[in-house]
């Protein structure tokens, strides 16, 4: 790091008596202590992204711990998944634990037991805040990688999308989803004409969209999808004292469904690149993403979505957000997107089988090497608490690696206890703002309406204002009433006459005639104001 001095004789292997450093630069957060001194993460440089990884019991959760703090700190929000349930203790005070306080003293620090800011969340709404996504939001890129459809069933998706978009359906909920391709399925004129316009649209597609829908439900997205839609903009929250809120999302039962869980997070990194303005390079981020598991993003993903993945992570940073991921092994994440991680950390890994020794090697190549000590030799030596650390300077250049020793954590390690989340969540804002669902009209409600009205007996035989919109509707005269037979059918309304009868009805039960005709009227000029 700058300002550094090399201390003479150090070989990276043991913690030095006495610190060559031990004030940080300002501009920048703790990570650990080397043989040179203080590792430090330059706060200008932390939209350059990471990656945090070793092998499991190694450390990976302390250090993403202590990176969380240091950043919260210093003003900035930090949005993490918590996969085992430890992330909750950052809401409360340090527990003092006596290898925490002894590490401490060893690097010439004053272990203060301190709690930060946090706000919880769960998509189940169980652990925390729910967390919702309106179908529309998601998309059809992202939800077929979630229903993991094939490529023909993703172009159904996608004309899905593109129909309810043009019809003015909203797609809030899966009940609206499913709704819209119940329609496409049984609706052969519909059938018809997309196939016309769009493509072919075969049952056989939609019933296999509409079983993974019903995996995807029994593993509980419904609670995901609907409205009030989160607001990112509530993650970037900081305290009253300038710090930053670090939004723990539980994932612990959330990892039992992994292709909801890395579908929603990629979600939420392509809702921060849209909705975030471009600001360039700032003193430091407005958010960081610690990306958990990082593994379930990259498994199975089609060339289309990696693709995808690796244009946010190398244009978000001009958002001002930084991207970490956090895996067991750095061979987890595509060359294309680990090229773009600038800060690192590496825990140990394990290397009995020659697969696991050439990861070793793959990771040792990835450090700017140190003349001290063999890279690949000391990963696989590391102990729990200890990592490789290299980090961008001032100047953008990555740092000569460093074994290091981990800062302690000042807030508790460890689960919160159940009652004091509770009291948190209750005190929380931002309970008021998505703790209860909201279900407005959309795709399903109106194509049950549709429904009833087809069903309807026809408009226009009796008088009232039914009747008197037929004679409009059928050419200003209204029909004569003889004795002759009946027609056999209803002859179909256009979806003029739907609308307008559709209000008519409402009108009319709700506040009588004189005003509903009134009412009428204006609506049907609307309507119609365009074809004289």
């Amino acid at each position: 790091m700058a300002g550094k001095k090399k201390s003479a004789g150090a070989t990276g292997t043991s913690a030095p008596a006495a610190p060559v450093k031990n004030t940080l630069t300002p501009g920048t957060i703790l990570i650990g202590q080397s043989a040179a001194g203080f590792e430090e993460l330059v706060l200008k440089l932390a939209n350059r992204h990471g990656l945090v990884t070793g092998a499991t019991g190694t450390g990976k959760t302390v250090t993403l711990q202590k990176l969380a703090e240091g950043f919260s700190a210093v003003g900035v929000p930090v949005f993490t998944a918590d996969i085992k349930g430890d992330l909750s203790g950052v809401a409360a005070p340090g527990n003092a634990l006596p290898p925490f306080v002894k590490r401490a003293q060893e690097m010439g620090l004053e272990y203060k037991a301190e709690q930060f800011p946090a706000t919880f969340w769960d998509l189940f709404g169980q652990q925390g805040h729910p967390i919702r996504a309106t179908v529309a939001e998601m998309g059809p890129l992202l939800l077929a990688r979630l229903l993991e459809l094939n490529d023909t069933q993703e172009g159904v998706l996608n004309i899905l999308f593109r129909y309810a978009d043009e019809n003015g359906l909203l797609l809030l909920d899966l009940k609206d989803l499913r709704a819209m391709l119940a329609e496409f399925g049984a609706n052969k004129e519909l059938q018809a004409q997309l196939q016309a316009t769009y493509g072919n649209v075969s049952a056989a597609s939609v019933g296999a969209i509409q079983r993974q829908l019903l995996v995807l439900e029994n593993q509980g997205a419904s609670n995901f999808f609907g409205e009030p839609a989160l607001d990112i903009k509530d993650f970037m929250r900081t305290d009253a004292q300038g710090r930053g809120y670090i939004n723990v999302l539980a994932a612990d039962r959330l990892m039992k469904s992994p292709r909801l869980y890395a579908t929603f997070l990629l979600w939420m990194l392509s809702e921060l690149f849209e909705a975030l303005p471009e600001v360039g390079d700032m003193d430091k981020p407005k958010l960081v993403f610690f990306f958990d598991e990082a593994h379930l993003l990259f498994d199975n993903a089609p060339n289309a979505l990696l693709e995808s993945i690796e244009q946010v992570v190398r244009l978000i940073r001009s958002k001002g957000v930084g991207v970490y991921f956090v895996t067991q092994n750095p061979v987890d994440v595509p060359d294309k997107v680990s090229a773009q991680l600038g800060n690192r950390v590496q825990h140990a890994l394990r290397a009995f089988t020659p697969l696991e020794q050439k990861a070793v090697q793959s990771a040792a190549s990835t450090f700017r090497p140190n003349p001290a000590f063999s890279t690949a030799e000391v990963i696989t030596n590391l102990g729990v608490g200890e990592a490789l650390v290299s980090v961008l300077d001032p100047k953008g250049t990555p740092t000569m690696v460093q074994r290091t020793f981990i800062a302690p954590p000042m807030a508790q390690v460890g689960p919160m206890p159940e009652m004091q989340r509770k009291a948190l969540m209750a005190a929380s804002a931002i309970g008021a703002r998505y703790n209860t669902a909201v279900d407005r009209e959309s795709a399903f409600e109106m194509l049950q309406k549709r429904a009833e009205e087809a069903a309807a007996p026809a408009e226009g035989e009796g008088g009232g204002i039914g009747g008197w919109l037929g004679g409009i509707l059928g050419g200003g005269e209204e029909a004569p009433k003889t004795g002759g037979a009946k027609p056999k059918g209803r002859q179909p309304q256009s979806m003029t006459e739907k609308i307008v009868t559709s209000a008519a009805r409402s009108v009319a039960t709700s506040v009588g005639r004189q005003i509903g005709t009134a009412i009428v009227r204006g609506v049907l000029g609307s309507l119609l104001g365009g074809r004289r």
